[in-house]
């Protein structure tokens, strides 16, 4: 994505290229740390985690990243921590990895105790090998947080730490419910969330365990951007990141000798064809003020040189921004695909599953937190521009109202992109996403309270 499209290279972010990035004394770092559980030493509950401590832990998570669905290291690190800060852990028996914890304000709003609203941040890791720069790189082996998860747990980490104080508690009008959620990568952690936490009614269950608490109001969540710097927020009402659409295409043939071709109904010729059309989505059938990607990532036939195959597969994913052309996307996909198929004189099955939706704040509340930003002085208001990836977060739309934002994670023009093997996310990113949970978080309290 084009630089400049954002908010300009400044002159600072220009010249930091021409030195390393400080990541502090990283051995005195990880002695703040208890050599046995990883967690701080020394914890003032009327303050939170200090800075140093949230980069110690930002930089134990980073050298041990996990794969969705199997965060359990993860998880059980997360509830201790938790445990250290004084949140209760919310019973979800269903969710095998990942958590919801609770803080409860004391502050009552005409004798109610306010709304209840909820944080979230993903935790898992992506089978990448890493290769950036950093004295706290992964150590283990095929994985890294090449997405930044363990920035975003630091973020919530670090709000959860403030909002949980004595003082803060006395003040919050209202529950934060804060969810770490699993699997992100897989497009299906936030639906795992839905159907096995909130939709079962455990996410609901007040302390006794009997009750139910206020109906989730809202939920709130981020995604560091290297594009951005790390004193930038972008946040507000415009879409941000695409509807993700993930297909799968099987061929049935007639196989045959690689010498005798006309004997069979090979799928190799179909396939490349289909592939080469396919393009024509886009080009031919999306407005070009329209972003839309469609791209073919995996194809396989075959493993024998002289034996043309009985079936040949491929994957791949669309990208759009508006569910109208989602569903033409999907029209002409499958047009395109059965036709190739018929002209070839051979079958398809195609994968088609749930689209992820367009991930978009609701309107007020993406409003609300952007003047908030903008007022509150803790970082500066950048304007948003579009993501081609998805984020599973656009899901709890589908049950509440949701606000998202990008958090500034770079801005060197030597970045690399999320889910590259050289992704860095500075450690200096770490006070505006805590800064940027606990004060949306107030600030949603009260605009739902208002309302």
């Amino acid at each position: 994505m084009s630089t400049d499209t954002v908010s300009g290279e400044s002159a600072s972010a220009q010249q930091s290229d021409e030195t390393s990035v400080d990541w502090g004394d990283v051995a005195q770092l990880d002695a703040l740390l208890d050599p046995q559980t990883h967690i701080p030493r020394d914890y003032n509950p009327s303050v939170g985690y200090t800075p140093d401590q949230l980069r110690a832990i930002r930089h134990y998570l980073h050298r041990h990243p996990e794969p969705g669905f199997h965060e359990v290291r993860t998880t059980a690190y997360l509830k201790s921590l938790m445990k250290q800060i004084g949140i209760d852990i919310v019973p979800t028996p269903q969710l095998e990895t990942g958590l919801i914890a609770r803080i409860r304000g004391e502050k009552t709003l005409d004798g109610q105790p306010g709304p209840r609203i909820a944080l979230r941040a993903d935790i898992d890791g992506l089978p990448v090998t890493e290769q950036a720069d950093v004295p706290f790189v992964s150590q283990e082996d095929g994985f890294m947080h090449a997405c930044g998860h363990d920035l975003h747990m630091t973020y919530l980490i670090g709000a959860a730490s403030r909002l949980a104080t004595p003082a803060s508690r006395r003040n919050l009008a209202g529950t934060v419910d804060v969810l770490f959620q699993p699997a992100e990568e897989t497009s299906f952690g936030a639906l795992r969330v839905i159907s096995n936490a909130i939709d079962t009614g455990d996410a609901d269950r007040d302390d006794s365990g009997e009750g139910n608490l206020p109906k989730l109001s809202a939920i709130i969540g981020a995604h560091n951007m290297p594009d951005y710097q790390p004193d930038e927020i972008a946040v507000g009402k415009e879409p941000m990141m695409a509807c993700s659409i993930r297909f799968g295409v099987t061929l049935h043939a007639q196989g045959s000798h690689g010498a005798r071709p006309e004997s069979g109904t090979g799928p190799i010729e179909a396939m490349a064809t289909m592939i080469t059309s396919l393009q024509t989505i886009v080009s031919r059938n999306i407005s070009p003020l329209h972003p839309a990607v469609v791209s073919v990532t995996s194809v396989h036939a075959g493993s024998v040189w002289n034996v043309i195959p009985p079936e040949a597969k491929f994957i791949g994913t669309a990208r759009v921004f508006s569910d109208d052309d989602a569903e033409l996307v999907r029209k002409r996909f499958f047009a395109i695909v059965q036709g190739v198929a018929q002209a070839y004189g051979i079958t398809a099955d195609i994968d088609w599953p749930h689209a992820q939706p367009v991930m978009q704040s609701d309107p007020a509340l993406g409003l609300a937190v952007a003047d908030d930003v903008k007022q509150g002085g803790y970082a500066r208001l950048a304007p948003i521009v579009q993501q081609m990836p998805g984020e599973d977060f656009a899901e709890f739309g589908s049950r509440t109202r949701v606000v998202f934002a990008f958090i500034g994670s770079n801005g060197r023009s030597d970045r690399h992109y999320i889910h590259s093997p050289k992704f860095i996310g500075l450690d200096s990113s770490i006070p505006t996403g805590v800064a940027f949970y606990e004060n949306a978080a107030r600030r949603v309290l009260r605009e739902i309270a208002a309302q």
